[in-house]
């Protein structure tokens, strides 16, 4: 019983405000660059610019949680508490987007058990990862756009067709929305082109086919 008394109540635990201060600009630091690796390498198609501004409010919030639960089992027990009655919901678009939260959470753990050296070490290994994943997808001659189209619905299997012309041309497809009516059709896509050359044809193939369709091509940054 007295185990249990001792474990329940707050270690003292010393409190280095030097420690805590240099955590805390290292959590800010690390959750900015990878705020800046999420913008630059992510492939997501949402704004990403606005999505990593929240690493830095996440990861020093994370830090500051952990700095002061880990001293007490019943601070700790308490947080669990509080996280199942106040619940994160996040609008997560892509498997991406979770990632570099959790990179972000694992930044703000680390620095608030002050391992400070651990966490320093993994964050490079991960940015390491993110760049070279990202160089390696880098071509200079590629285009990745977003297309909007939208035509009249008369045959059933159109969408299929136009999903094979568009893999004829493009090196990825990827369908992001479909919005199908009873008298229209109106889907969105990722594509990547390995050449102008082949948004070219990709484009004139698409009006040869159906004449009355309607494009829009944006750039992806555009949406960033």
């Amino acid at each position: 019983m007295d185990e249990i008394k001792a474990l329940l109540t707050q270690q003292n635990i010393p409190f280095d405000p030097l420690d805590f201060l240099v955590n805390l600009i290292l959590a800010a630091l690390l959750c900015t660059i990878l705020a800046w690796a999420y913008g630059r390498f992510g492939r997501s198609l949402s704004n990403r610019e606005r999505f990593a501004s929240n690493f830095v409010l996440l990861g020093i919030t994370t830090m500051v949680i952990i700095s002061i639960v880990k001293s007490s089992l019943a601070l700790s027990l308490g947080l669990v508490g509080a996280l199942s009655i106040v619940r994160f919901r996040s609008a997560i678009k892509e498997p991406e987007e979770l990632t570099f939260l959790f990179v972000t959470i694992a930044i703000g753990l680390g620095l608030g058990a002050n391992q400070r050296w651990l966490t320093l070490m993994a964050f490079l290994f991960i940015l390491a990862a993110i760049v070279i994943r990202g160089l390696r997808q880098f071509n200079p001659s590629s285009q990745s756009l977003y297309l909007s189209l939208r035509l009249s619905k008369e045959n059933p299997d159109d969408l299929e067709s136009i999903i094979t012309l568009l893999r004829q041309h493009c090196r990825t497809v990827k369908l992001k929305r479909v919005d199908e009516g009873s008298s229209s059709l109106e889907a969105a896509f990722a594509l990547t082109f390995a050449q102008v050359e082949a948004f070219s044809a990709c484009r004139k193939a698409l009006l040869d086919g159906y004449p009355e369709i309607s494009l829009t091509f944006l750039d992806e940054k555009v949406l960033l």
